[in-house]
């Protein structure tokens, strides 16, 4: 027979023990300097994760009554931050807010790259903080302002376009294009977004593939010219701009997010908390107007949905390194 006072109102010794097994966590984030928390950013500052990370680090402290900083460890595709916080005490103190790339880093850069960090088992997800669009931009000087446009010049002569560098995002979306379309397109990679921006802007190369963060005051100001986005749908950041796909360019999907993710075996209800405040952060109407101006759109969410984003990124991107040949430097 089943005992159903299990399942009766909690007595008051069993409301303690509930009551203590939430504040345990909590607890730890108030033992002063011990308790401080880490956000570290494997990129460096300036970045769309830095600004995000930041502003996450600025409403987080006062909520949880403790010090947030942001520390930046780039290097190795972002796999060297990533293992400073596989490596941390799994107890919520030290989180790694990083980029998509994180799982295509493992496809394209050497066996054991970053400490042989296992992106998808030494990391346990908190919560997607957002995404952020990925575009095919010009130079307004290459009289390409449309798909249609770019698949015409392309039938005349090769094209170049710049990128964050060999094995990141863009690179995936240029060679994608490349294979979808029959395109001659020549890839020019660049040491980060920054550089591969400058190089648009002053003609250096007609075409760029970049994040819309990197680009969204160029394309405000005139000096580049939005083609497509890379999503499978148009964005509410740039709503006028189609997608590849809507201009009949199939199979070029590329979307980039953020994630937030802590050590694996962090407590789960650590975990949690961890998600309920960044949550109520995401919501803060003045975080979400600074992040979507720096072209990051805001979705928050469950650590289940970031890790079923990670899994399905890290088998996909997998499988289109080993087919296009896509390796980093």
């Amino acid at each position: 027979m089943i005992d159903r006072t299990a399942f009766s109102r909690p007595s008051g010794t069993r409301r303690l023990l509930l009551a203590l097994a939430v504040a345990a966590p909590l607890a730890a984030w108030s033992q002063g300097d011990a308790g401080r928390i880490s956000i570290v950013v494997p990129f460096p500052a300036g970045a769309g994760p830095d600004l995000a990370a930041r502003l996450i680090a600025d409403k987080l402290g006062p909520r949880i009554g403790q010090t947030v900083i942001v520390e930046n460890r780039p290097g190795v595709g972002g796999l060297a931050g990533a293992g400073v916080v596989a490596r941390s005490r799994a107890d919520g103190h030290t989180l790694l807010l990083a980029p998509s790339t994180l799982a295509i880093s493992p496809h394209v850069l050497p066996k054991g790259a970053g400490g042989g960090i296992d992106v998808l088992n030494d990391l346990a997800p908190v919560l997607k903080v957002g995404t952020t669009p990925m575009l095919l931009v010009a130079n307004p000087d290459a009289g390409i302002r449309n798909v249609q446009q770019l698949l015409a010049a392309g039938k005349t002569k090769e094209l170049a376009y710049g990128s964050a560098g060999n094995g990141s995002p863009m690179h995936f979306a240029g060679a994608m294009l490349q294979k979808s379309t029959g395109l001659k397109l020549m890839h020019i990679p660049y040491k980060g977004a920054a550089p591969s921006v400058v190089a648009a802007m002053s003609g250096e190369v007609p075409l760029l593939v970049s994040a819309l963060g990197g680009v969204s005051g160029q394309l405000r100001s005139g000096k580049l010219v939005a083609i497509a986005v890379t999503e499978p749908k148009r964005t509410t950041l740039l709503p006028d701009v189609p997608t590849l796909a809507e201009a009949g360019v199939k199979d070029v999907v590329v979307s980039t997010w953020y994630g937030l993710f802590t050590r694996a075996g962090t407590p789960d209800a650590t975990i949690a908390r961890l998600n309920q405040e960044v949550n109520a952060v995401l919501k803060m109407p003045d975080v979400r107007e600074k992040l979507e101006t720096a072209g990051i759109e805001v979705t928050g969410g469950t650590p289940q949905e970031l890790r079923s984003a990670m899994v399905a990124d890290h088998e996909r991107y997998g499988r289109i390194a080993r087919e296009l040949s896509i390796t980093a430097d």
